[in-house]
């Protein structure tokens, strides 16, 4: 059964699609068969990785996208699937393992025109979708908005863990709190809806602090953010050995110049002093592996 992994903060603007593209990426280097599901209608994971010119007709189709999933006889999670998505010039395969659920800009009328024929939440029809192709994969990574709205749902619901990115600041602690608010919420409204053989409720595993502008000063921030950590801890509100990860990805031009070449970081050509933030996702990817994880 593959790790199922939700990255999320009710703060927008932490960094989280860099963080999600960059790890998914350096998962499926190290062999791993990687999903990435896009769940934000911002759709810039899909944008960055399929890049304009594959998703722009994507954007005005009725087929091949995550909304499209949930008008019965339209479209499965399987039919969305975009294999090997990231591609050279000449279309050639640049990183094989590492697959991509693409969105567009019509998952926000997931929010507010979504009705199933059944009554069924969205999650659930999605979880069920999910379990179809699912044991393809090592890892699925899901991109989510900062919200648990119907589309975060779906990834929160199947996921086995949850981290949160986060920048060194007030807002992102502030973002954190409310997230584990609005999650105990839904684990309260979704509990009727899981089914046999998935895994247990996912819970907060971690903090990753991501795109750290050089000079700042993060041992204060830091150490607010474990003791809000360690609240929730005694609360039973996250995992017992929920953490601060080691590892703290840096600013770097260099991941607006992959976003526009719609590359991965470590695929980027070299750029002086650049190389420590290819390492940083690298050595995240690392930790983010050495999790340990109780399979039902």
């Amino acid at each position: 059964m593959p790790r199922k992994i939700s990255f999320i903060n009710y703060k927008g603007g932490v960094g989280k699609t860099s963080l999600v593209v960059n790890l998914a990426a350096q998962l499926a280097q190290q062999g791993k068969r990687v999903l990435l599901v896009d769940l934000d209608a911002q759709s810039n994971s899909s944008i960055w990785l399929m890049r304009l010119d594959r998703w722009n007709p994507l954007n005005t189709a009725e087929t091949g996208h995550l909304f499209s999933v949930f008008d019965p006889g339209i479209s499965t999670l399987k039919d969305c699937v975009v294999k090997d998505v990231v591609r050279g010039k000449e279309g050639e395969a640049l990183l094989p393992g590492l697959d991509l659920i693409p969105t567009t800009f019509t998952l926000v009328d997931l929010e507010h025109d979504f009705e199933a024929p059944d009554g069924r939440p969205a999650f659930a029809i999605f979880q069920e979708q999910l379990a179809e192709i699912e044991n393809d994969y090592d890892f699925i990574l899901f991109d989510c908005p900062p919200n648990v709205l119907y589309a975060a749902q779906c990834g929160i619901f199947c996921s086995s863990e949850i981290y949160v990115p986060a920048n060194p600041d007030a807002l992102s602690l502030i973002g954190f709190t409310l997230l584990i608010g609005k999650l105990q919420q839904f684990n309260h409204i979704c509990a009727s809806f899981r089914v046999a053989g998935m895994q247990p409720t996912a819970e907060v595993k971690g903090v990753i602090f991501n795109a750290i502008k050089s000079n700042v000063d993060i041992d204060v921030p830091k150490m607010r953010m474990q003791f809000r950590i360690n609240q929730f801890k005694n609360q039973g509100r996250v995992a017992k050995d929920a953490r601060i990860f080691d590892t703290h990805i840096r600013d770097a031009i260099i991941v607006r110049r992959a976003v526009t070449l719609g590359l991965p970081v470590h695929l980027v050509g070299k750029l002086k002093g650049e190389e420590s933030v290819k390492d940083d996702y690298a050595m995240v990817a690392q930790e983010l592996s050495g999790e340990t994880q109780e399979q039902s």
